[in-house]
């Protein structure tokens, strides 16, 4: 779900190119095996699978992004998730029957023919259990692309290391990256520059969002962000209804935050929040040292495990070869 903050963003995104995005970007890894088993889908929302019955969409979008990223001189670095913090129970049970319930409209919509309705509901049902993350981070490793796990949530251990400069940025399409404090946030970093969004396609450019920025151009700090954030609902907390990103903002100005939880949530302590935000844990036991991508690797993991087209693989790993020359990615930039 993220933190609904948009509203108050609009003067501090930009619209910026692939090509100028050249460095190291910590990846979202959960935010983006969401993203690609929520979109690479058949016309029916069935997902991509080899003759075994096993899902690939997430390898699809892996391969396919991943060699585009290296091609722009992008470099990723993979966080995934560690385990939740207690007060995101609730999201999480709230997704899990989200996500049943699409399961079962989802078939609905398939036998009464609704292809339409059937895609948007596959959409809401993805899931990723342990099979997906083991494959995905097989390949991400034979593409020399490094995992790191992160001790809890993965986009606070990217914002840690964003903050510390071991990163340029980092990627994800959920702005509680911000809250966590990583100085700079890209979103929409897909390859064809297009996304479905309720049940229509539709462009998009990547978007960057400087922290620095937008904490002037609203004259909060970010702790008063964090604040918003609460009042909104992020996903440790519901938030109150009636009040959005704008309303948020002018309440934490107004200096009206507590008084707010008192009158709705009584005897709810937001600070177990506000500290995991400001102090999340992360771990500094890590190395970044990318490798070259093991082309016949990829090739055998792709085409021969999981039953890629060669037609569609090898020239993506011909341009990579090409690209690498068979040395180490700092080389390559």
């Amino acid at each position: 779900m993220g933190v609904a903050l948009r509203d108050i963003l609009t003067t501090c995104k930009h619209e910026v190119e692939q090509k100028d995005l050249k460095g190291i970007a910590a990846v979202d890894g959960f935010n983006s095996l969401f993203q690609f088993l929520s979109i690479i889908r058949q016309p029916d929302g069935t997902p991509l699978m080899d003759e075994n019955g096993r899902v690939t969409s997430h390898l699809s979008g892996i391969f396919f992004r991943t060699a585009h990223f290296l091609e722009e001189g992008i470099i990723p670095v993979w966080i995934f998730d560690g385990t939740p913090p207690e007060f995101k129970a609730r999201t999480i049970e709230e997704r899990r029957a989200v996500r049943d319930e699409s399961r079962e409209k989802w078939q609905e919509a398939k036998r009464e023919g609704d292809i339409a309705g059937a895609f948007r509901y596959a959409m809401s049902s993805s899931s990723v259990n342990e099979e997906i993350i083991r494959s995905s981070r097989e390949l991400i490793r034979l593409m020399g692309m490094q995992v790191i796990d992160a001790p809890s949530e993965g986009e606070a251990q990217a914002a840690f290391m964003a903050m510390k400069g071991d990163v340029d940025y980092v990627i994800s399409q959920d702005y509680d990256t911000l809250l966590f404090g990583a100085p700079v946030l890209v979103r929409n970093m897909t390859i064809s520059g297009k996304r479905r969004m309720h049940g229509r396609i539709v462009t998009l450019k990547p978007e960057k969002v400087v922290l620095d920025e937008l904490l002037s151009n609203l004259s909060i700090t970010r702790d008063q962000l964090i604040d918003i954030a609460i009042l909104t609902g992020t996903d440790f907390h519901p938030g109150v209804k009636g009040i959005g990103a704008k309303t948020g903002l002018k309440k934490v100005k107004n200096g009206e935050f507590n008084s707010i939880l008192e009158e709705k949530y009584p005897g709810f302590d937001p600070e177990p929040i506000r500290v995991f935000f400001r102090s999340p844990p992360v771990t500094e036991d890590y190395i970044l040292n990318p490798n070259s991508p093991d082309i016949q690797g990829i090739r055998r993991f792709l085409c021969d495990s999981y039953g890629f087209s060669e037609e569609r693989v090898n020239p993506l790993l011909e341009r990579i070869a090409n690209k690498s020359g068979q040395i180490t990615l700092e080389k390559w930039f």
